[in-house]
């Protein structure tokens, strides 16, 4: 079958694509977006997270057919996706006046952004937002392999929630497993975010 759908601002076709193929392999190997890790391929991990529509899903358990006409953000667009919401009015969580009340951006609100920057097929040539420069700062990359999925679900959680406690930062990431920091870094990293997205406002 073919499949079409927008990733990271682009429009993309993949064709030939077999009713068992999932999402991952279609960004990985048909589109060449290697940022989303493929681990577990079971939804235990956390390391293969898209947002689908705004929501993120672990990529290893959408099919590739239900992605037709619909968005798909990858780490590689995440700096975009990020400036284009802060553009719509919300610096990064809902309390700069975009009206999302308490429980966040609404799905309908999140499926009208998508990334649109220089090069959003390898996320080079752009501004990292404030999640991405937040790890990079708090040292909360260490191999690699599961930062992507990490940051994608981080900045999930920064667009829905202004300040999170450290309670709401375990249960957002509780989903996404890393074998080399021991999780400290990864949480100071999304206070840093927090806080100077709060400097923003």
């Amino acid at each position: 079958m073919r499949v079409n759908f927008t990733v990271n601002g682009r429009q993309q076709e993949a064709d030939d694509v077999w009713e068992g193929e999932s999402l991952l392999y279609v960004l990985r190997e048909r589109l060449g977006l290697p940022g989303s890790k493929n681990a577990c391929e079971q939804g235990e991990c956390g390391s293969c997270t898209v947002r689908l529509d705004g929501v993120p899903v672990c990529s290893c358990l959408v099919a590739a057919g239900q992605v037709e006409g619909r968005d798909v953000v990858t780490v590689e667009g995440l700096a975009d996706f990020a400036k284009q919401r802060e553009a719509h009015g919300h610096g990064g969580a809902c309390g700069t006046g975009g009206g999302c009340g308490s429980t966040g951006v609404s799905t309908d609100e999140a499926k009208q952004w998508s990334a649109k920057g220089t090069d959003s097929q390898t996320g080079e040539g752009v501004q990292l937002s404030t999640i991405q420069q937040a790890f990079i700062d708090a040292g909360a990359v260490q191999c690699g392999f599961c930062t992507p999925g990490l940051l994608v679900q981080a900045d999930a959680l920064l667009e829905r929630t202004a300040d999170p406690s450290d309670q709401d930062i375990r249960e957002a990431l509780s989903g996404n497993l890393c074998r080399c920091t021991g999780y400290e870094k990864i949480l100071d990293a999304v206070r840093l975010a927090a806080a100077r997205q709060g400097e923003a406002l």
